[in-house]
């Protein structure tokens, strides 16, 4: 049996109330059901039938049938496929700012009068992270929001980079984590705090022939390099610093993934400088060896970002919180 609309959702609790006195307010909302307009706003966001049915919590086919109401209740095409995406029509793209501002009105109200109850809520929570962040952090974060929280649902994404601040305004994700030059120069409404601080380390080999006690500068220089570049960018902070200096390494390899990293290095010859926290994650993973930086290199600094507009629930509050609470066990 397909769920109905409003299963999980915190957003969803009481829209039955809210149509009803909607209705008597509003002649043109007494033919459309209210929880449309979910369908209306999920479809919005992900441009995908299937991603906004999952949202939802409701089968593809239950989904396009509810779609099909909001069109004959409205009037309008809605939305249009082009190409692998939904598009929304000019009638829809008129619509958006209305419906996603009162879904969100009502979706805080509803939170702040009956208060957010971590160890009892079902809110599901989507963070976008990189393959680092996934690995080195998320694990020790999930268990601790385990015990505190244990029907919470999460659902982590691709981190875009630099476009996460379109889901955030979008209210496709809740939270992304970052460095600092994920999102350089944040749209209006981005809001973030420092969360993670460290330094960087390379990794080598446990049986590189030319390093054994340590990792002098002309070693680093003189070895080749892998590096991670997620988002196809061509220098990234290690580069910066060597250039401060005059320097510059020389580039063997370039992945979009850290995760095969560790595996490459103990089979080659190469060296990689990455994270403190994601060195010592690789290093149980495969033989290979953590050594200081050689040089000076700023330490990085991982943010949380989030959205004015949607990111100021209790339910927000409340992983915002322990999100500040465990950075000190995570940097342990």
């Amino acid at each position: 049996m397909d769920k109905p609309l409003y299963y999980g959702q915190d957003k969803l609790h009481a829209l039955h109330y809210f149509q009803f006195m909607m209705n008597i307010l509003h002649s043109d909302l007494r033919r459309l059901d209210l929880n449309l307009l979910l369908v209306f706003d999920a479809l919005l966001r992900q441009r995908s039938v299937g991603a906004a049915a999952d949202e939802l919590a409701m089968s593809p086919s239950a989904f396009s049938h509810a779609l099909a109401r909001l069109r004959a209740a409205l009037g309008d095409d809605l939305f249009v496929r082009i190409g692998n995406a939904m598009q929304p029509t000019a009638y829809a793209e008129r619509l958006a700012g209305a419906v996603s501002a009162a879904l969100e009105t009502l979706s805080q109200g509803l939170a702040e009068a009956g208060g957010f109850q971590p160890e009892r809520s079902e809110r599901a929570f989507v963070i976008a992270v990189t393959d680092y962040t996934a690995f080195a952090v998320m694990p020790r974060l999930l268990a601790g929001l385990q015990q505190a929280a244990p029907r919470l649902r999460f659902k982590l994404v691709h981190s875009r980079g630099r476009e996460s601040a379109e889901d955030l305004a979008a209210g496709r994700i809740d939270f992304a984590l970052g460095y600092v030059e994920d999102i350089a120069e944040p749209a209006a409404g981005i809001e973030s705090f420092d969360w993670l601080e460290d330094r960087y380390v390379a990794i080598a080999s446990r049986a590189h022939p030319g390093i054994r006690d340590g990792l002098s500068l002309e070693q680093y220089l003189a070895a080749r390099h892998v590096v991670v570049t997620p988002w196809g960018e061509t220098r990234g902070g290690i580069d910066r610093a060597l250039e401060r200096r005059g320097l510059r390494r020389d580039v063997a390899l370039q992945l979009p993934s850290v995760l095969a990293a560790p595996f490459i290095i103990a089979e080659s010859d190469w060296i990689m400088t990455l994270p403190r926290l994601a060195a010592q994650a690789l290093s149980r993973a495969a033989p290979i060896a953590v050594h200081a930086a050689p040089f000076d290199i700023p330490s990085y600094t991982l943010k949380v970002y989030s959205h004015a507009r949607h990111g100021r629930s209790a339910a927000h509050d409340w992983l915002r919180a322990q999100l500040r609470a465990c950075a000190p066990l995570l940097q342990a």
